[in-house]
């Protein structure tokens, strides 16, 4: 398979200038591409990171490697780091080019004539955007993007196909929306009525998206039933995740895949949750708290905690839960045995008293 166009060439030398860190070896290498120690050809960067890898990097085609600072040198051009990872992934950085379209906007896309489009603007095929609408400088919205009324986008955001936005949604600058998203739509709000038919809450209020944001696909965020459903600047949402009405997300969270959070609950800053996590309504949950996949949590969290479990329970109790459970079964067992062997001596004690002769 031919490389990708979107890899941009670079030299050995400067990619190892723009991350600030030494090479060794020719530094003309030309890297085209990057690749995984085991699937690497020519022209790939690649990286070490664990040890049990190790040999990998002596078998590799791979153009070049980002390899640790105390690590043997390689018979291939290297690049040293820290955190050879995380330099590969700012390697990654300078030379991935995701494909972006051309500013400019489609024929058949329908702008009502109140919307502002700012400069450098691209404005995909079958895209809808209604009255009121601000579009910042340099934004891209990839085809059958629907845009309603009073919405206003910041600069340099990426809004992928089919995604909706809703009326009264502020979204914020460098925001990126992953396919098939839906922003603002109503809460669940439901009131039921003398007869107990339910009846619905009409949801007045509004999303407010902060910068550098992302947002997965198919992902939902509800609107305020009178307020304001807001995710602060640096939030990161997997894809299939429903946030409700009124809640609140702090800066620079990660929320995995599945996830549900109800109503008008609080999350704190940096909070990360594992996949399949559900919230409760009402509840607040603290700063740099680490809740693992499938918790359901009830009650509110203090700063700093660590949870996991249905009802969630501080991870190193859930731990030492999980450790009995495969036991139970010969727990249970031993229980049963124990039991008979009690009430046959029971049996023994009783009728020793009634063979013993009164005083």
């Amino acid at each position: 398979m031919p490389k990708s166009s979107r890899f941009k060439a670079i030299t050995l030398r400067e990619l190892a200038k723009q991350l600030g860190l030494p090479y060794e070896g020719p530094g003309d290498v030309l890297i085209k591409g990057a690749a995984s120690l085991t699937t690497a050809k020519p022209g790939d960067l690649v990286f070490l990171s664990e040890k049990k890898l190790r040999p990998f990097l002596h078998q590799t085609q791979a153009a070049a490697a980002i390899i640790p600072e105390d690590e043997a040198s390689p018979p291939l051009p290297i690049i040293r780091s820290p955190h050879p990872y995380r330099s590969f992934v700012r390697a990654l950085q300078i030379v991935f080019q995701p494909y972006q379209p051309q500013p400019g906007v489609h024929p058949s896309a329908i702008i009502h004539p109140q919307a502002k489009l700012g400069p450098e603007v691209s404005i995909g095929a079958g895209c809808v955007i209604g009255a009121n609408v601000s579009i910042g400088p340099k934004t891209i919205l990839f085809p059958l993007v629907v845009v309603y009324p009073d919405v206003s986008i910041g600069q340099e955001c990426l809004i992928h196909s089919l995604v909706t936005i809703r009326e009264d949604t502020q979204i914020g600058n460098r925001v990126v929306i992953q396919p098939g998203a839906v922003i603002g739509a109503d809460g669940f709000g439901l009131l039921q009525d003398e007869k107990g038919q339910s009846m619905p809450i009409p949801q007045v209020g509004k999303v407010i998206i902060e910068d550098n944001v992302e947002i997965g696909a198919s992902t939902t965020i509800d609107r305020a039933a009178l307020e304001t459903t807001r995710i602060g600047p640096g939030v990161k949402i997997d894809n299939l995740v429903q946030i409700a009405h009124n809640v609140l997300i702090g800066a620079d969270s990660i929320i995995a895949a599945q996830t549900g959070i109800a109503g008008s609950t609080e999350v704190g800053q940096r909070v990360i949750m594992g996949g399949q996590v559900g919230l409760s309504d009402h509840l607040k949950i603290g700063d740099d708290v680490l809740i693992a996949a499938k918790s359901g949590v009830t009650k509110s969290v203090p700063d700093k905690a660590k949870i996991a479990g249905s009802p969630h329970l501080n991870i190193m109790d859930w731990r030492k839960v999980w450790v009995t459970v495969p036991q139970l079964y010969d727990l249970l067992k031993k229980f049963k045995r124990l039991q008979r062997q009690v009430e046959e001596l029971e049996k023994i004690i009783s009728q020793s008293k009634k063979s013993t002769p009164d005083d």
